[in-house]
């Protein structure tokens, strides 16, 4: 059985995340602990009220893991000192929050070195850094998963390399506190093909070659709307995209993928709804067994 879910909305408070998760069918969630377009926030810690409903209503439900993700503004290979020194410490305190609400894995994106400076070597070695100060201010059990990126101008993380590399720059002793968050779509954009079973296995026998898949801990499951090595960041409806059924066909049968939760960030318009991509999901895992 496959484990998926969706990313659901917070509005009207944190725990009504939980709500809107369990009405759509989801075996597992993710969400944005706050306004992910904005620097403020309001405190969260596992005493406030809306913390401890979310853990109870989780607690209930038995969907795992929830997950986090980090706000859109955090840039962690920002070369402006101003908004990496903000994005370090809203990692930071995504961390203390993620402990607060009892959620194991907070997702985050690597950003971009902006072409500033020596670029891409400048963009990994300041997003490494900025996990190595978060971690030494906030000691906690939760996993930062890196999410692979689809590889666009002056982005870090679109190769599983710049993964790598970032991983071994990580301080050894807090190396555990890290693992990668696989999305299919940027994968596939970045030019990792993933239409065939045989496209699949070589990918992941690549993923497992450089990175390792024993840091793999989650998977966005979405299909693209432009083609493999475009370089273009549109997510499509599952098998409706330039994947199609026939690669998520392949991606759901694989063992090394099939046991991780899987979190859907489709769109929602007039030919499917979020609903109907987790029952198109659940259908092509059902055909293969």
């Amino acid at each position: 059985m496959v484990r998926v879910g969706f990313h659901v909305s917070i509005a009207g408070s944190i725990d009504k995340a939980v709500d809107r998760a369990t009405q759509l069918g989801c075996d597992t969630f993710q969400i944005f602990s706050r306004n992910p377009r904005g620097w403020k926030f309001k405190p969260l810690t596992a005493t406030t009220p809306a913390a401890e409903r979310f853990v109870e209503k989780v607690e209930r439900s038995g969907m795992f893991p929830p997950v986090d993700h980090m706000p859109y503004l955090a840039n962690l290979a920002a070369p402006s000192e101003e908004v990496y020194r903000r994005s370090v410490a809203a990692l930071a305190e995504e961390l203390r929050r993620c402990e607060a609400l009892r959620i194991p894995f907070l997702v985050t994106h690597l950003g971009s070195h902006k072409g500033r400076g020596d670029g891409k070597e400048q963009g990994l070695r300041r997003v490494a850094n900025a996990i190595n100060t978060a971690f030494s201010e906030v000691e906690n059990s939760v996993v930062l998963l890196l999410e692979n990126t689809a590889g666009t101008k002056n982005s870090v993380g679109g190769s599983f390399e710049d993964l790598a590399e970032i991983l071994s720059r990580v301080e050894l002793e807090r190396r555990e506190r890290v693992g990668v968050c696989f999305d299919t779509c940027h994968a596939f954009v970045a030019g990792y093909d993933l239409r065939t079973a045989e496209g699949v296995s070589a990918t992941l026998r690549n993923f497992d070659e450089v990175v390792g898949l024993g840091r793999l801990k989650l998977v966005h499951l979405n299909d693209a709307k432009a083609g493999l090595n475009s370089r273009l960041d549109r997510h499509e409806h599952i098998g409706l995209g330039k994947i199609g059924e026939q690669g998520f066909r392949a991606i759901l049968k694989d063992r090394r993928l099939r046991g991780l939760p899987m979190i859907l960030e489709t769109p929602a318009d007039e030919r499917r709804g979020d609903a109907e991509n987790i029952r198109k999901v659940r259908e092509l895992a059902a055909e293969l067994f």
